[in-house]
């Protein structure tokens, strides 16, 4: 897992379910063919209503048509982010996009399972709600050691919650990554 990392920042409000960020009409998409599975990454959040994105304009896309990969590396959010259905599509179609890391006040439990257990992306929890602090598009850094979030575009720090466990978890790559190397499997 990175110590530190930086990028785009794009911003969601509170939430946003399951198949907003990954529609089900997109699921026909394998996630272990490497042809298929890009198309993850062209149609994350692509069911996200453009009023979600809480900006002026009504909202930026965060993949650019026909491209596979986001510009945008850290999501920031409200609260209750990623319920709605079970998917593990989801986290999965956020890291295809080039998420790293997600920052929201809280998650729906089966998203952060996911997110954590697959090694898809790291999920932090804001102490505060960062969606009327940071814009979309703005130069956001993480730093893991400190547990702090810095927009660099605004000048501001903000504390995050620390990881604890989980953070070995997702530099595993995973939970059974995680257990094979703990040795409590084979």
């Amino acid at each position: 897992m990175q110590q530190k990392i930086r990028g785009k920042a794009f911003v969601l409000g509170d939430d946003i379910d399951t198949d907003q960020i990954i529609p089900a009409r997109h699921l026909v998409y394998s996630l272990t063919n490497d042809e298929e599975r890009r198309f993850y990454g062209r149609f994350a959040l692509s069911g996200v209503p453009a009023t979600a994105a809480g900006l002026p304009d009504g909202g930026v896309p965060f993949t650019a048509a026909n491209a596979f990969r986001s510009e945008y590396k850290i999501i920031v959010a409200g609260k209750n982010f990623g319920c709605g259905s079970s998917r593990e599509h989801a986290p999965a179609a956020l890291q295809i996009a080039g998420v790293q890391a997600i920052i929201a006040t809280s998650y729906a439990r089966i998203f952060y399972r996911n997110a954590v257990d697959g090694g898809f992306l790291i999920p932090y929890e804001s102490r505060e709600d960062l969606t009327e602090m940071v814009h979309t598009g703005d130069d956001i850094g993480i730093d893991h050691d400190t547990n702090e979030m810095r927009n660099l575009t605004r000048g501001q720090t903000f504390a995050m919650n620390p990881l604890g466990d989980v953070a070995e978890i997702v530099a595993a790559g995973g939970i059974f990554e995680y257990a094979r190397r703990a040795g409590l499997m084979s």
